[in-house]
């Protein structure tokens, strides 16, 4: 059997530095978002909205966490490249 070449594995098949501060954006927005509904959740029904209120607000939350902790993913992503 043949040995396989020393740069065999190479920066070819790999995304790009933006590609992976996507990624970063993307995973930290979902993670974000769901920290926000249920911290959102929670302190939207303590202070006791109900309905459309309460729909307003915990999306606020949502896409509020969403955001800073995507973006703090994608700024440690960048930093890794």
């Amino acid at each position: 059997m043949p040995a396989v070449p020393g740069n065999y594995y190479n920066q070819q098949n790999q995304p790009s530095c933006f590609d992976r501060m996507k990624m970063g954006f993307t995973i930290g927005f979902c993670v974000g978002m769901a920290s926000g509904a249920l911290f959102g959740g929670f302190s939207a029904l303590r202070y006791g909205l109900r309905g459309r209120e309460l729909i307003n607000n915990v999306g606020k939350v949502m896409l509020q966490g969403g955001g800073t902790f995507g973006t703090f993913m994608a700024i440690g992503t960048g930093i890794r490249c």
